[in-house]
């Protein structure tokens, strides 16, 4: 017990482990992106497009004028979609790869320049809907997904929360976006819908959760509403269907403790930050996390260990 699972071997709790993903570096980084670009996401994932069309131009030995010679576009044009000023078309994208001769770069561009439009998802838009309509979102993609990796760094993972943590957790939220305070618990009961794959499962959907150690003293709602988390923690450990592993506090780590992620199969990867919340279909990203995950989960402790580090934690707690 408590030997960590190498890859594609079966780890506690009775899942085939496969390779794991990479973390968020405040969302962005995945992305290509300095975090400093955190203003206007969006306009920060144009301006990661526009670098990666001007490294084409440049690998193709081509200047701005010689560019807009090749494709009709003005050079002014060429520049504001190199900075990041405007958004590029798809059949310019077309245009701009065949002009650089890199035919093969087109379909990776264009899911880039559709990314941009849906990578990132601002909370303040989102909480105007109320936090339960956001508790109640994906629910089917949760039961549609054969295995979810999860890593987090500074919380519990939702789907693993108590209902009077999460309603503790929402209410916090609430006040930080200035929601009523009355829909953290009804949020909370809405969350629980998802922890029905866990509790009740139908052999459909399997779990690999990796956490760090300090994020069992990260708490919600009092002692006695810790230790009740504790407990529900220690039986997940013990889940058929569920693989949970803690980052010890003094690990050698192969990786960095970054911001956490949710990985749906190998299709989708979202990541929270501050303001908004990120997303990416990209196949490059995915194997990218996929990659990180794998160091993660290596560095994680299973089964008897795992359960240590929770005793240890609810220990704290008097």
């Amino acid at each position: 017990m408590g030997r960590r699972p190498g890859a594609g071997s079966t780890v506690p709790g009775g899942i085939r482990s496969g390779v794991g993903g990479r973390c968020a570096a405040q969302g962005l980084h995945a992305a290509g992106l300095n975090p400093s670009q955190m203003t206007d996401p969006k306009a920060a994932a144009r301006e990661a497009l526009g670098i990666r069309l001007r490294d084409l131009r440049l690998d193709a030995r081509l200047n701005g004028r010689q560019l807009a010679a090749a494709t009709g576009f003005s050079p002014q044009k060429i520049s504001r979609i190199e900075n990041g000023l405007q958004n590029i078309r798809e059949p310019d994208i077309w245009t701009w790869a065949q002009a650089c001769d890199a035919p093969e770069q087109i379909p990776e561009l264009i899911a880039a320049r559709r990314e941009v439009s849906r990578m990132f998802r601002e909370h303040k838009r989102e909480m105007k809907a109320g936090l339960v309509h956001i508790q109640s979102q994906r629910t089917d993609e949760h039961a549609a997904t054969a295995l979810m990796r999860v890593y987090e760094s500074t919380a519990i993972p939702g789907i693993l929360q108590t209902e009077d943590f999460a309603a503790a957790a929402m209410l916090t939220s609430a006040r930080m976006h200035g929601r009523p305070v009355e829909e953290a618990r009804s949020a909370a009961r809405a969350k629980m819908a998802r922890q029905a794959l866990l509790t009740a499962p139908t052999g459909r959907n399997t779990f690999h959760f990796v956490i760090e150690a300090g994020v069992l003293d990260i708490g919600h709602g009092g002692p006695e509403v810790m230790a009740a988390q504790f407990d529900f923690l220690i039986e997940v450990t013990r889940m058929p269907h569920v693989a949970f592993g803690i980052i010890p506090p003094r690990a050698d780590r192969t990786v960095l403790s970054k911001e956490g992620f949710y990985m749906f199969d190998e299709s989708v990867v979202r990541s929270d930050c501050w303001t908004v919340a990120m997303e990416t279909r990209r196949k490059d990203q995915i194997a990218y996390y996929l990659k990180v995950f794998d160091s993660l989960r290596r560095m994680a402790v299973y089964g008897d260990p795992a359960r240590t580090l929770i005793e240890i934690a609810h220990g704290r707690l008097l």
